[in-house]
């Protein structure tokens, strides 16, 4: 019989990361869920409900947070399948520190929580996963704004591909997924409602997108949550 599947999902406190968790459970995978903000109680309440559930607390920006995210993980699971990033900002000032924290949460967290959890997965799928956004695509930017935030996630593909070239010899398979116009809480603790879609309708993609295999994994590709192919 096969062993249940592992994956840890970062920014799983809420919005996307949220949703993801409920769509892994829902299919049977044991999930760690990172958590930045202790007192946000949804997590908890699903946990309650659901005895795949684990909780671990991680502030990818955080190195000392990560390595300790990571001494808990080995605690729980003698292996990852899956590693999700969904942790990320937005701030709509451009200044040169809102840039700098955007660079050190959107795209210097997931390569450094990336290179920490990599011993946990050589025994398992080795699937590493990312949410990114299309204000990242160089060759298709529109935005005249949030300049910061397009500068972040375009440092996260790069970041990706710079991954993808080392690691993917070694047998990691790689998504780069870009959730679309989500209903979420990136920039307040209210939820959004003016966006055309929830929570929910992008982690269901997202659930395919991360776990079915591909014909081809030795090409990077941005997908979204229409299942269309992005240019990054």
């Amino acid at each position: 019989m096969e062993s249940q599947h592992t994956v840890f999902i970062t920014g799983a406190d809420r919005g996307i990361g949220f949703a993801i968790c409920q769509e892994f459970l829902q299919h049977g995978w044991h999930v760690i869920a990172g958590q930045y903000m202790s007192a946000w109680t949804e997590l908890t309440h699903l946990q309650q409900q659901n005895a795949n559930l684990d909780i671990v607390p991680i502030d990818v920006s955080d190195a000392n947070s990560v390595q300790a995210a990571v001494k808990q993980t080995v605690e729980l699971t003698g292996r990852l399948d899956m590693l999700i990033h969904v942790a990320g900002i937005i701030i709509r000032e451009d200044t040169p520190e809102a840039v700098r924290t955007m660079l050190q949460v959107n795209a210097v967290g997931p390569m450094c929580v990336t290179r920490c959890f990599l011993p946990l997965m050589e025994g398992g799928r080795k699937r590493l996963c990312f949410v990114s956004s299309e204000a990242g695509s160089i060759s298709l930017a529109h935005r005249k704004n949030e300049y910061g935030y397009g500068v972040s996630k375009a440092a996260l593909n790069m970041s990706v591909r710079m991954m993808f070239n080392t690691l993917r010899r070694e047998g990691f398979t790689f998504r780069l997924y870009h959730p679309g116009w989500v209903n979420s809480y990136m920039e307040t603790t209210q939820k959004s409602t003016i966006a055309p879609y929830e929570p929910e309708d992008t982690a269901r993609t997202a659930y395919r997108a991360f776990t079915e295999d591909r014909r081809c994994e030795d090409v990077l590709v941005m997908t979204d949550i229409n299942e269309q192919t992005w240019s990054f």
